[in-house]
């Protein structure tokens, strides 16, 4: 078998990457990041992808300079033929250009579409009804390299992002596989993306940042939807609650589209089991929610700790 690789990765969904990868390759080191203080304690934590290569016997480097000559004097000793990418920071030119074969990363979407930090939740706030996974050559501009191979993805009218990056972990890891195997047997041909064209600008996935999360009840209950699907569970869309004297911020974690009501934007109507928000076109319902400081409940929890949210509104 040997197919000597080098895997770079640090959080679980490059970890699934890594243990299948492992049963159609030598991996005979895994690059990952420095272990980060965690918890109350603050005790050191290792990745998800350092915990999985102790455990497959698989040794380990945490460089916190990736230019460092004596790292880059390291990783060329393991005498890999491949260096595989999977959810790691930027490579410098003087590592991904070092195997033989090249360096390839695993990219959460259909390339060209979605390049960027953030492809999962933006296929998911855009109300996409599909995405899937790339694997491509790494090159200096960032996710612009060769196509080697894809596979789309359905996305469920009620999926969230979670959801959707465990599909795309599972199916990611076997399109990472077939792609290891395919170079290593010369089987496989790649695709420049800039001769690919969609026939419409391509779709963007920037970092997300907290304005991306803020909700603005003006928009469609439907858009709004989407938006509480792409950022569930995390870092979670919320609104501005206003409560009297008080306001709250409010995390929404799963929603519904809710029966037409009359009444201003971020209007409430709550029963003893149901909060109906009014937006700019429709209303929604809000089904799972976490107030800052309490923990996650769902409707009808919340209400009995509010018993009087219909005189309250979101703003």
């Amino acid at each position: 078998m040997s197919r000597p690789i080098v895997f770079f990765g640090t959080p679980e969904f490059a970890a699934n990457s890594l243990r299948a990868l492992t049963k159609v390759s030598e991996v005979c080191a895994v690059v990952t990041a420095p272990d980060k203080p965690a918890g109350r304690g603050h005790k050191l934590q290792a990745s998800s992808v350092k915990q999985c290569a102790e455990e497959l016997g698989i040794p380990v480097l945490q460089p916190t300079n990736l230019k460092s000559t004596e790292f880059q004097e390291e990783l060329k000793a393991y005498g890999a033929q491949l260096f595989v990418v999977v959810a790691f920071r930027m490579l410098p030119k003087s590592v991904w250009a070092m195997p033989k074969l090249g360096t390839i990363n695993l990219h959460a979407s259909l390339l060209p579409d979605y390049r960027g930090a953030a492809p999962i939740q933006w296929a998911v706030m855009n109300g996409d009804k599909s995405s899937g996974v790339t694997t491509f050559f790494i090159q200096e501009k960032i996710d612009t390299g060769a196509i080697l191979l894809q596979r789309e993805v359905t996305i469920a009218d009620e999926d969230t992002a979670g959801v959707l990056q465990d599909n795309l972990m599972r199916e990611g890891a076997d399109v990472l596989s077939e792609t290891v195997v395919g170079l290593f047997e010369n089987k496989l041909s790649s695709t420049e993306q800039d001769r690919i064209d969609l026939g419409r600008p391509l779709k963007e996935a920037p970092k997300i940042y907290k304005d991306t999360c803020k909700i603005n009840w003006s928009r469609s209950a439907k858009d709004l939807h989407n938006q509480i699907r792409g950022l569930s569970p995390y870092p979670a869309a919320f609104g501005i609650l206003e409560e009297g004297e008080e306001i709250s911020q409010i995390k929404i974690y799963k929603s519904a589209l809710g029966p037409k009501i009359d009444g201003k934007v971020g209007q409430i109507e709550a029963t003893k089991e149901e909060i109906v928000v009014n937006t700019g076109s429709g209303s929604l319902r809000v089904l799972e929610l976490q107030k800052a400081g309490k923990r996650r409940m769902d409707a009808k929890s919340f209400l009995a700790g509010h018993p009087n949210l219909s005189q309250c509104r979101f703003v």
